[in-house]
């Protein structure tokens, strides 16, 4: 093997009677992109567990639920369980790839899920990223079902009125109404395929009002504070100033941040390319020399040597992208660590400040939209609320009376 390995390793390897096992397990950390010192501790961790995950000297077809049970033992001190959690899952991976993997058989409920999913798929042609929503509602709607001891077949009115009361208590009404139109799609498919004896999909929305949210965008101080706050003296801190960048100055989504590559990147033309995933087209944008500047010092210092040609990739192994997800984490995390208010916050915030500063800048709607991507003017008007220094910008001034009293 040329994966180095600490002596003590290769010696537990040796005299372990799963050497084989081992082996292997290694040649597959090694093709995911594992670092030699975390297939060193995952190596070990599993060394460890062996005897009880192994009892005879062939490699056994295992139960996801079995290596639970094996690994959670390793729970004291905390920080040791978490570590083993991770040799589980990686193990996990592993052996479900070599087809050595029980797989637990699944509920009616997931089989039914699966159906719609197709359905969504098929008839009515959405996306990943709403059909995944749509999925999300309906488990909901199924483990409410499941804890009433109710059957979807005798599904009521007053089961589902009962059902959207308690998501109110638990979400806004902007999420609701999202959620309310996922049980009206799915209460149509349901009664089409006699699943359910009557029409329920005449819910009521709840009413929400354009603009009646306080504007989103953050403070141009606070972005700035944001930006300075993070550490440029690890790579994760490149990675993340870079990422927090395009979104704050370039108005990305966190889905076209994490889609970029390596060839995104004009450096002869100071351009960059993007592909917008939510309305399927390209996007080129003229690129700031302090931006420039900002991305090569990224890929000098901060993002690594890697097979991977995509711009941003995990700071942890595997050493593969990041998903799109994990942009929110960064910029939490960042916003705690600079100290600044509403850390919980999701990181349209700074595309939302993006879209205010351009409005501030006398820049007009329709471009703003093409800047973000946005088909129509009111996917557009969502992202700007009443700037209140405007206002007073081209209020009139209040003629005065004779005697000095204004009117």
């Amino acid at each position: 093997m040329s994966i180095d390995l600490r002596p003590s390793t290769r010696r537990m390897i040796e005299e372990s009677p799963a050497e084989n096992e081992a082996t292997a397990f290694i040649e597959w950390l090694c093709t995911e992109r594992y670092t030699d010192y975390a297939i060193d501790c995952h190596i070990r961790r599993l060394l460890f567990v062996m005897p009880r995950l192994w009892p005879g000297s062939s490699p056994p077809v295992l139960r996801e639920a079995d290596l639970v049970a094996v690994f959670g033992r390793e729970r004291h001190p905390r920080s040791r369980f978490h570590v083993f959690a991770g040799t589980r899952r990686a193990y996990t991976r592993y052996l479900r790839s070599q087809g050595r993997l029980v797989t637990e058989p699944r509920p009616p409920s997931e089989d039914l899920i699966r159906r719609y999913d197709q359905y969504l798929t098929e008839v009515r042609g959405l996306s990943v990223s709403t059909r995944t929503h749509h999925k999300i509602t309906l488990r909901k709607l199924l483990a409410h079902i499941l804890s009433t001891q109710r059957s979807l077949e005798r599904l009521s009115r007053d089961d589902l009125e009962l059902f959207i009361l308690e998501r109110s208590r638990e979400i806004s009404r902007h999420t609701l109404q999202h959620e309310v139109a996922h049980l009206r799609a799915f209460l149509r498919y349901a009664h089409d395929v006699g699943l359910v004896r009557e029409r329920l999909d005449g819910l009521d929305t709840p009413r929400i009002y354009r603009d009646e949210l306080p504007p989103r965008a953050l403070p141009w101080s606070s972005v700035l504070q944001l930006l300075r706050s993070v550490d440029r003296t690890s790579r994760g801190g490149w990675r993340d100033l870079c990422i927090l960048h395009l979104i704050a100055y370039y108005g990305l989504r966190p889905g076209e941040v994490v889609s970029l590559r390596l060839d995104s990147i004009d450096w002869e033309q100071e351009l960059l390319h993007i592909y917008q995933s939510k309305t399927r087209s390209q996007l080129t944008l003229p690129l700031d020399a302090h931006t420039l500047q900002l991305l090569r010092d990224y890929v000098d210092h901060g993002r690594g040597a890697g097979v991977s040609s995509m711009l941003f990739l995990r700071m942890r192994c595997p050493n593969i992208p990041l998903e799109r997800f994990a942009v929110g984490d960064i910029f939490r995390k960042r916003m705690r660590d600079a100290g600044l208010p509403g850390c919980a916050k999701h990181v349209y915030r700074l595309r939302h400040t993006f879209a205010m500063r351009l409005l501030s800048r006398g820049v007009g709607m329709k471009a703003i939209g093409d800047v973000l991507g946005h088909h129509s003017f009111y996917g557009t008007s969502a992202y700007l609320r009443l700037d209140v220094a405007m206002l007073r910008g081209v209020a009139l001034p209040v003629p005065c009376l004779a005697g000095g009293s204004h009117a």
